[in-house]
């Protein structure tokens, strides 16, 4: 008999709900955040007042999208953390909510670990591609940058993360600084498409292990563009696509570097990527021409499954119930990353 999961993600400013029939998804609806925008970065009491808008036509679209009734959910899914606690709050809330009315159980889901398990997520009448365990699982987002030994569904280690700043936040911080719309990473990624990667260098950090640090590249840059606008006050925009091309291609080198010494290290070949920043397409170019060259077996998610999403939550939340990991109405949601 099939198993009908309802996913709820609030984690940051998206709202979104997904409806899965077992691994299959029926439905991923997402309300976005534009307002944003104008400030630079999300604002977190503007995004906790969106998702209370949100929640209940985003819950109904993917509801009808799905063409599953109320009563059809087996069991509802939601993020607990890591993220912005009062939108987590407004997830947590109506999901309690929901399970309460209606009689089912409730599923926490940690958000890190849904970005990993997004590749196992199953679309109808599409055959199904992804990593058997053990993998390693490059996860990159605007809040983390880990690398995950990946044994099984719900048996997870960070054997790499940053001690700082994150990847996603890098590319957005110094898009910032050169007049780049909100959210920058994909701005960057946009403009080195037309730049040259090798135009100029900066700062590559000597972390230990497989740890990251994005902190100096930050720095580095700051300070790079601070000196030549003195000499050249038009030097950000006339040399912006080599900037991005260069940035772009400095982070992707330290993503990758560590990912190569972990594989090698913990002889794995099966490497997944996972996150936001997976959506980058020198990332996922500089992916690609590594498993050539380590003879890997590389899996990407579709972009849909990239950035937050509740599809992700939902084949999570699907797992769980099979290990039946319901959790009860007091659980309260947790900001910092948990792994």
């Amino acid at each position: 008999m099939s198993v009908y999961i309802l996913g709820i993600e609030s984690s940051c400013d998206d709202t979104s709900a997904a409806v899965f029939r077992d691994e299959t998804i029926l439905s991923n609806k997402i309300a976005n955040q534009e307002v944003h925008k104008e400030y630079g970065g999300v604002v977190p009491e503007l995004a906790s007042r969106a998702h209370q808008q949100n929640i209940i036509p985003v819950v109904d679209k993917a509801l009808k999208e799905a063409g599953v009734k109320v009563a059809d959910i087996n069991a509802v899914a939601f993020t607990r953390g890591p993220g912005l606690m009062g939108s987590l709050l407004v997830g947590t809330s109506f999901a309690k909510g929901f399970a309460l009315a209606n009689n089912i159980p409730l599923l926490d889901v940690n958000h890190l670990h849904a970005h990993v398990l997004a590749h196992f997520i199953k679309e109808p009448d599409q055959e199904s591609n992804h990593p058997d365990f053990p993998f390693l699982c490059l996860l990159v987002s605007g809040g983390n940058s880990q690398i995950v030994l990946v044994k099984d569904y719900m048996h997870m280690e960070v054997v790499g993360q940053t001690i700082d700043d994150a990847a996603g936040e890098a590319f957005d911080k110094c898009a910032k600084v050169m007049g780049l719309p909100y959210p920058g990473g994909p701005w960057i990624d946009k403009l080195a498409k037309e730049g040259n990667p090798e135009a100029f260098s900066f700062a590559k950090p000597n972390i230990k292990a497989y740890d990251y640090s994005f902190s100096g590249l930050k720095t580095s840059f700051l300070y790079f563009l601070r000196d030549q606008v003195k000499v050249n006050p038009d030097f950000i925009e006339e040399n912006k696509n080599d900037l991005c091309a260069s940035l772009q291609s400095t982070i992707v080198d330290i993503l990758l570097n560590k990912l190569v010494k972990a594989a090698s290290d913990l002889k794995i070949s099966q490497i997944a990527l996972a996150g936001g920043v997976s959506a980058n397409s020198g990332l996922r170019n500089g992916l690609e021409m590594l498993a050539k060259k380590k003879k890997w077996e590389t899996f990407i998610p579709k972009f849909a499954y990239t950035t937050d999403n509740a599809a992700m939550v939902a084949i999570t939340g699907y797992y769980k119930f099979l290990a039946k990991e319901f959790v009860t109405h007091d659980t309260t949601p947790f900001s910092r990353v948990v792994f």
